[in-house]
């Protein structure tokens, strides 16, 4: 049983996964939570408009990198792999960043390309599901890019079909069109018409129509499900497999976008890291719900790219 470790360094958060790996006689893995944790860190500050990482948000992910590897290593971890998406691919100084990871880590931190990292968070996602809800759409809604990917999953290995990065996420679209506390009607509507327009790109290539299950991973599915479900603190167990009804996802996501920062910041399910670009990260499920025509529900689950980065190491 092998214990493996996995961190994933997006636009906004940085997360750890410390799990053992159990591979059964039938061929299906799966992993035993140890360690699971995240830190808002917001690495992509300001790269939108500046093309470059911010050298405070460079501290940050330092800060936060380091106790990662400590907790890591006392834990007992036999392999660790890093992956960072968004942020770095696009930043002009993203030597500094993976000369910091490689200080901390013995070795850099892979950049993989949106393709992969839609991939990797198909295979974490669709585990714990039934696969005769298959085809499934598992929709990763990040800081600066969202990634949408169609697939099957037979109980023992997933298959994605199609998959596509598009780079739209709650950081860019927030950072973009969202300027106001609380944003006017016309930042909301110049954000949806952003976020159509970007999104068309994925959707002219991952055959949504084909979904028979629509999932929603990482921390802008997590919170709305939360708040939809009116939990009093955040609940991962309540949280893992629950599902949202269109209705209710875009009641959600209206009233995130007509709130200011204080009242968004008093709602407990809501990260501190994630009060500022929720709203925008809302819109962009408002827009997929109004595409995914044949699905009624969104199924939002714990496990993403996280899960596929450790059992990427078998």
């Amino acid at each position: 049983m092998p214990r493996v470790a996995a961190i994933d360094c997006g636009t906004n958060s940085i997360r750890l996964l410390v799990a053992d790996v159990t591979k059964r006689d039938d061929g299906t893995s799966w992993l035993r939570d140890v360690h699971r944790e995240q830190r808002v860190v917001r690495l992509g500050q300001g790269v939108d408009a500046t093309g470059m990482l911010n050298p405070e948000a460079l501290e940050r992910t330092r800060i936060a990198l380091a106790d990662y590897t400590a907790i890591l290593r006392r834990k007992g971890a036999e392999s660790v792999r890093m992956v960072a998406t968004s942020a770095t691919r696009d930043a002009s100084n993203r030597d500094d960043f993976f000369g910091m990871t490689e200080a901390l880590l013995g070795a850099p931190a892979e950049v993989i390309s949106g393709d992969e990292e839609a991939s990797l968070a198909f295979t974490g996602a669709v585990g714990d599901l039934d696969p005769d809800d298959g085809p499934f759409l598992v929709v990763d809604v990040g800081g600066g890019s969202t990634e949408l990917v169609l697939g099957t999953w037979d109980g023992i290995k997933a298959t994605p079909k199609a998959a596509r990065s598009t780079d739209i996420g709650c950081v860019r679209i927030t950072e973009r069109c969202l300027r106001s506390d609380p944003p006017t009607a016309e930042e909301i509507a110049e954000a949806r018409a952003l976020a159509k327009q970007v999104l068309q790109a994925a959707f002219d290539v991952v055959p949504v129509d084909e979904a028979r299950t629509w999932i929603g991973v990482a921390g802008t599915a997590t919170t709305m499900a939360a708040i939809s479900l009116g939990l009093p603190e955040y609940d991962s167990d309540a949280i893992h497999l629950s599902r949202i009804a269109k209705p209710k996802l875009v009641e959600t996501s209206e009233q995130l976008l007509t709130l200011n920062h204080e009242q968004r910041a008093a709602n407990p399910v809501i990260h501190p890291g994630r009060v500022d670009v929720i709203g925008g990260g809302s819109l962009i499920f408002q827009v997929l719900a109004e595409r995914l025509t044949g699905i009624d529900e969104l199924t939002v689950s714990e496990h993403d790219i996280l899960d596929g980065i450790a059992l990427s190491q078998l």
